[in-house]
């Protein structure tokens, strides 16, 4: 039997091992194979695994969760409300984001005394939680208008208000008892301790999970690769193994970037990724063994350098049957130059599957006599030459010399503007010669993800001067995100008109 306590749990396949290949996880079955195929059949799977027990308990047991809860135990029956009323000060406090008084108390002790009447101490205390779970104050952030502002106008948030907007910024939680403490003092408005603790906070592996799950899941859509439904007749070296390392692969180099304070332009010039044995076969990268991720140099010749080329995002901007250069060429117009192409208008036709002798014909011959419509024309200018710079590499990030139906693979283009452009190289050159335009686009996402709101045209100049200001600490992610918290769109509240 096993002991309390954390436990990894392996499931493995007895017989013939030599039957099928050992942790290969088999890709999305779609469409006709979906319908046919069954998946245990010479592609073993483990539906569920189900551990049962214990099954003789003997007391309330130790966790580390009862160990934070219960920060008292009561001696003797007369000790136990003052324990109880230590126990979810404390609780109320980190619950509330703020110090509490002798009314939150006194409430939350009601439910502790009903809960207590009818069981243990323990039912007590855990009946006065589910009361605080409950509170208003706990499921939303709560942040009030001074009694004397004026509708409409606009006022400071206070420094417990400031704590709980910077929490949820960097960590995705609440503040923790030192950023409590810092702002009950009401020491948190001064801008040198500000920065102090968020610089303390960024540090905290808190953040960059919160970060890199949360924020960089969503600006670089690596959410949809869960989505991503690459066609298994196309693409037979897919598989859910790879889907898995090209989401880890882009978790990892973003968080590095965090974790050692880099340019924010290092997403589009590192010369490194992290790969495992998996993906660094998959990229033809030598010399990587084992399941263990670890960072690797790239050399010029594999051209995978920054966050362009990484399966996750080549993967995300593609058709499950081909590449699309609109996507992709839309992907770098959105989320790293802040310039969206407009909508398609109404009614215009998707693009052929083959060319008009009826044959297969690249991606790029098809998006050309696309483009032979002047409606057509305008938009796709600016977009396609973006994503046909990255047409060497496939609908799941595989490097390629020949495009459908065999035509070499050609990554040169010219913008409306007379830009040449010519491969991954060529494309980042090009965006390294506006990083101002993509450091703003950044900041702008960042700030978006701050505030929990869109952006208005008044918070375009605070957009500008955090972008400015950045550029003397070149850019670190540190100097952006202190500029966001000491913005004023940040600090700042409209009363309510």
């Amino acid at each position: 039997s096993a002991k309390v306590g954390g436990h990894v749990v392996g499931v493995s396949f007895t017989g013939d091992a030599s039957a099928f290949p050992e942790g290969v996880l088999q890709p999305r079955q779609t469409g006709y194979p979906l319908a046919v195929n069954e998946m245990n059949y010479g592609n073993p799977a483990v539906d569920r695994v189900d551990i049962s027990g214990p099954y003789t308990v003997a007391g309330p047991g130790d966790t580390p969760s009862r160990r934070r809860i219960f920060v008292c135990q009561p001696a003797r029956i007369g000790d136990e409300e003052p324990c109880a009323r230590t126990i979810l000060g404390k609780l109320a406090r980190r619950a509330y984001r703020r110090p509490v008084g002798s009314g939150d108390l006194d409430t939350v002790l009601e439910f502790y005394r009903a809960g207590r009447r009818e069981g243990s101490f323990d039912a007590g205390i855990q009946m006065a939680i589910e009361r605080v779970l409950a509170d208003p104050e706990f499921l939303f952030r709560v942040e009030s208008d001074p009694q004397q502002a004026a509708p409409g106008s606009i006022h400071r948030i206070s420094d417990l208000e400031l704590a709980s907007r910077l929490s949820f910024f960097l960590w995705s939680s609440i503040p923790d008892d030192e950023l409590l403490n810092v702002a009950s003092r009401g020491r948190l408005s001064d801008p040198a301790v500000l920065e102090q603790q968020v610089r303390r906070m960024l540090a905290d592996q808190h953040a960059r999970n919160a970060l890199v799950d949360n924020f960089a899941g969503q600006w670089l859509e690596l959410r949809n690769l869960r989505e991503a439904t690459p066609d298994p007749d196309l693409f037979t070296d897919f598989d859910e193994n790879l889907r898995e390392a090209f989401r880890r692969e882009t978790e990892l180099f973003f968080g590095s970037l965090l974790r050692e304070d880099r340019s924010v332009t290092e997403l589009l010039t590192a010369n490194y990724t992290f790969v495992n044995e998996r993906l660094a076969r998959y990229y033809g990268i030598p010399n990587v063994s084992g399941d263990r991720f670890r960072r690797v140099v790239l050399s010029r010749e594999q051209e995978r350098g920054g966050l362009l080329g990484h399966g996750s995002v080549l993967t995300v901007t593609s058709y499950p049957n081909r590449t699309s250069p609109v996507l992709r060429g839309k992907w770098i117009l959105m989320n790293l130059l802040g310039t969206p192409p407009p909508p398609p208008p109404p009614n215009v036709p998707a693009l052929k599957d083959k060319g008009d002798n009826g044959k297969l014909t690249s991606v790029r011959a098809r998006l050309e006599a696309h483009r032979q419509n002047a409606v057509c024309a305008t938009c796709h200018s600016q977009i396609d030459p973006l994503g046909f710079a990255l047409e060497s590499f496939d609908a799941v990030g595989q490097w390629r010399a020949t495009a459908e139906g065999g035509a070499p693979v050609d990554t040169s283009s010219v913008l409306s503007d007379g830009t040449r452009i010519a491969g991954m190289r060529g494309l980042r050159d090009f965006l390294l010669g506006r990083r101002e335009q993509v450091v703003r686009t950044i900041t702008e996402k960042l700030l978006t993800y701050a505030l929990g709101r869109g952006l208005e045209y008044y918070d375009i100049p605070t957009v500008r001067q955090i972008a400015r200001e950045a550029e003397s600490k070149d850019y670190r992610w540190s100097a952006i995100v202190i500029g966001i918290v000491k913005s004023a769109p940040f600090q700042l509240r409209r009363s309510a008109s």
